[in-house]
């Protein structure tokens, strides 16, 4: 059986793959090579889901309260609010139903197959298991196969395994759907399709709804308490006043309004707002949100399970040194970009230091299949970079030799043609090409693995200088380099073949490459820790690989203990009893990634997980946020994900973080604002009959009160900027109240004061006959609007000039009702004096500093 090249048609001589009649047998057997789409959610069983909310029901609740004492107003205000809060839900719904969707993108969306004894293009939908297919440089594996026939096939798994160096490919081997081939040919029977195949299999891990986040969850608690609260002290109004002997239609209309006044129908607009705000904040800071509720939930992270390639490192091969016989050199740049440093000792070499290493490199440039491509214009990352085609390992190869100022590699090509290779194999484990020079003699270029190169029956050194360049190759190993030796031998005459002339030659050294950290990765990593998140490394690569750039970037210490360092196999054998106590984690599969998410989240911590191929796919979607790099990631990652950076800067996340704390601390201050507000007005109205106010506030007044101090002003407290400290703060435990941390009694005593404040102006105005009940209406509203503006972190911010705007509007709103004469009329107010606005201003006073009191109180206990 031979293998036919890309260019090869159905004359080419092929085995003869399945005949078109049996294809379409197995097609209807098996059914087409897709990944089966979810069936789709009714729009009326995400509505019924989003109203199902505790918080949403109250909030229904109240707005057929206000519609049945006729407050149309206030009906249609919450009315709107709980449309818009579900409208938003069931359109993030939606999009996040996009991820099983992606992975038939992944797929090839044509392939070549063997049928009836020829060649053909056709969607790779179609193929079928038994189908023969044909691969060449560049294809997308279609299904997954065994490979029947190779030559030089070389594979990138990185999507589904997350290693970075590709796979060298024998026959009897596997392949994987959605894989790709980066060199080399070969012809493999399609073993499975569609949901058998590895991207169905993972399919059907990533298609599990998405959990509440800790937000919705707390919030969905408090609605429950909220609900049972409100009606309890309806209920409680009403019977008070009954008791008193006040007309029972009257203390109905009072109660009702204040069950109003008790629910903070504004909370779902603070939420919303805050969180959309973020989210644009996020976007400009290059970090797009695909599940609003996921913005907070990035401020209770205590766990950032990150991967390596691409992340924590720049996804891109860079030969870092150089060891020769004669000496050594290191090499700086970044990326496949032809341009650096080398230095020997620290400084410039000379011509003849760098003659050894030019050597070197000159020969690893013509024993090499890979080139590089200039930039072709900006990527995904805004960036304008070189890209290789073919091996990634060998483009570093190629980069390395113009750094070092050698001869072009496109030269050398030219002037030294290949006349024969042995292509590198997995039994092998190096790579041989024979090239003629310019007088005729024949070059014979070498490259391997060292334990494969470095022996007496391939090099002629002695024992001492093999005995020296194999304690090198050992020292970069565990430095986490991948490691290459290489030789070259001059022969007069032709060898008979490649793989008969790899003996007796000249040792020229070693070649250290590696995927290097990003520049900040190593300060992201100091910024998670003091923001009290853990990092844990979740890779397919080597476990010294990982080990390596986990100790660079300061993720685990450089003399860490053997349990914090773990390989796939191990958790395979269930010798790692607690996946919590280690921080990387390497060789692992799409499973354990997920079992890793889970372990950590069955302990309680919430976890975050980056990453960008198919195989992060489960544990994105598992994790309370997953994290999907946007340039170079998988569309699979970027659907399942709520988080996708633009950027592919683990620095990003950290902002996102901190705009997470932000947004749970607006929720916060609205909660205690809004609570601390309604709570007093209930007292009024409870404690107010005691002290001689026979009813302290009518319906009107009540509602009027709510709606400026829960519309606009509260809304506005969603836009409030970061607290200085935010980022030196642990995260607030999973288990916390919404209203925990000490909210609660900044609640009481805010409402405490509030209602003292109020009832003293009442009290005080009924003492000097001024019209008591419009005093109290002005300073409870007064001292509320007080506690908004004192509450706010950065007193005279002009981040968010919409609060002390919203305050202002309120309170010219509030004079309104004194002294326009509709509104008085429809609240029964009456006009004040110097001396009812003096007092209702001494409340307001009173709210403020209270406010900004317990505000530095909390924060020094915190």
């Amino acid at each position: 059986m031979t293998i036919p090249s890309a260019r090869q048609t159905a004359a080419a001589p092929a085995p003869e793959g399945l005949a078109q009649s049996e294809a379409g047998r197995r097609l209807a057997e098996h059914g087409r090579n897709e990944v089966a789409a979810p069936k789709p959610t009714p729009l009326y069983a995400r509505v019924l889901t989003q109203l199902h909310d505790p918080l949403i029901m109250v909030l229904l609740g109240a707005a057929l309260l206000t519609i049945v004492i006729g407050d149309h107003a206030d009906a249609v205000v919450i009315a709107v609010v709980i449309v818009v809060n579900t409208a938003v839900g069931v359109a993030q719904e939606i999009r996040a139903d996009h991820a099983v969707a992606a992975l038939s993108a992944m797929s090839a969306p044509s392939a070549r197959v063997l049928r009836d004894s020829t060649v053909q293009e056709m969607p790779a939908a179609v193929v079928v298991p038994g189908d023969v297919l044909v691969l060449g440089e560049g294809d997308i594996v279609a299904a997954d196969a065994s490979l029947d026939e190779a030559s030089a096939l070389l594979i990138d798994e990185s999507l589904l395994t997350g290693e970075s160096v590709p796979v060298d490919k024998a026959a009897d081997s596997s392949l994987s759907a959605g894989t790709v081939v980066l060199r080399g040919r070969g012809l493999a029977t399609v073993t499975a399709t569609g949901g058998a195949s590895a991207l169905g299999r993972i399919a059907a891990l990533i298609d599990t709804g998405h959990e509440p986040t800790p937000l919705q969850r707390r919030l969905s608690s408090f609605g429950r308490t909220l609900a049972a609260a409100t009606i309890l002290l309806c209920l409680v109004v009403f019977a008070h006043g009954l008791v008193r002997g006040l007309p029972p239609g009257t203390m109905a209309v009072t109660a009702i309004s204040l069950a109003v006044a008790a629910v903070p129908e504004s909370l779902p607009a603070v939420v919303t707002l805050a969180l959309a705000l973020g989210a644009r904040r996020m976007a400009a800071r290059h970090a797009l949100i695909r599940r609003l509720p996921a913005v907070e939930t990035l401020g209770s992270v205590t766990i950032l399970a990150t991967d390596k390639t691409g992340t924590l490192t720049e996804g891109r091969m860079v030969v870092q040194h150089v060891w020769t016989p004669a000496g050594a050199a290191d090499f700086f740049g970044l990326g496949y970009e032809p341009r650096g440093d080398v230095q020997v000792d620290g400084r410039q070499p000379t011509a003849d230091e760098l003659a050894p290493v030019c050597e070197l490199l000159e020969v690893a440039s013509l024993c090499n299949d890979a080139v590089l491509r200039p930039p072709q214009g900006r990527d995904a990352a805004g960036a304008d970079r070189w890209t290789a085609v073919g091996d990634p390992t060998e483009a570093a190869l190629l980069a390395a030799a113009v750094k070092a100022g050698c001869t072009d590699p496109a030269d050398l090509r030219r002037i030294r043609p290949r006349i024969q290779e042995a292509p590198f194999d997995s039994l092998r484990k190096r790579m041989t090409t024979v090239h003629r020079m310019p007088g005729g003699e024949s070059l014979v270029c070498l490259k391997g693995a060292p334990e494969a190169v470095l022996s007496p029956s391939v090099l002629v050194e002695g024992s001492d200088l093999l005995h020296g360049a194999r304690q090198q190759a050992s020292l970069l190993a565990a430095r986490g380099f991948r490691v290459l030796a290489v030789a070259s031998a001059v022969r007069d005459d032709e060898p008979v073949s490649a793989a008969a002339a790899e003996t007796g030659l000249r040792l020229l050294g070693l070649v250290a490459i590696s995927d290097p950290p990003k520049p900040a990765a190593a300060t992201t990593m100091n910024a998670c820790r003091a923001a009290g998140i853990t990092p844990v490394l979740i890779t397919g690569d080597h476990p010294a690989t990982a080990r390596a750039v986990a100790a660079r970037v300061g993720l685990i210490g450089k003399t860490c203990g053997d349990d914090e360092v773990v390989s796939g196999e191990e958790l395979t054998s269930g010798r790692v009893a607690d996946l919590t106590t280690a921080r990387v984690f390497a060789r692992t599969d799409p499973h354990q990634k997920l079992d890793i998410v889970k372990a950590w989240r069955a302990r309680g911590e919430a976890t975050a997980m980056t990453g960008d191929g198919v195989n992060d796919g489960p544990a994105l979607r598992q994790a309370d946020i997953g994290v999907a790099m946007g340039a170079r990631g998988t569309e699979v990652a970027r659907q399942a994900a709520d988080l996708v950076l633009t950027d592919d800067d683990l620095s990003t996340v950290v902002a996102a973080v901190e705009e997470g704390r932000r947004v749970y601390d607006n929720i916060r201050r609205f909660l205690i604002y809004g609570l601390a507000g309604g709570t007093a007005e209930i007292l009024v109205m409870l404690a107010g009959p005691l002290l001689g106010l026979p009813l302290p506030l009518r319906a009107g007044q009540i509602l009027w009160i709510n709606l400026l101090t829960h519309g606009l002003t509260g809304v506005a407290m969603g836009a409030e900027p970061v607290a200085p400290e935010a980022m030196r703060r642990p995260p607030r435990p999973q288990e916390e109240h919404v209203l925990g941390a000490g909210a609660w009694q900044r609640l009481l005593v805010l409402a405490s004061v509030v209602t003292a404040a109020s009832l003293a102006a009442g009290l005080a105005a009924r003492t000097w006959n001024l019209p008591w009940q419009s005093v109290l209406f002005l300073a409870l509203l007064g001292a509320q609007l007080g506690v908004v503006l004192g509450l706010r972190t950065r007193l005279l911010t002009r981040q968010n000039i919409w609060l002390p705007a919203s305050a202002t509007l309120s309170a010219l709103l509030a004079a309104a009702a004194l002294y326009f004469p509709p509104l008085q009329s429809l609240l029964e107010t009456e006009p004040l004096g110097w001396s009812g606005i003096g007092l209702a201003a001494v409340a307001a006073v009173t709210g403020f500093g209270t406010a900004r009191l317990s505000r530095s109180l909390f924060r020094k206990r915190r």
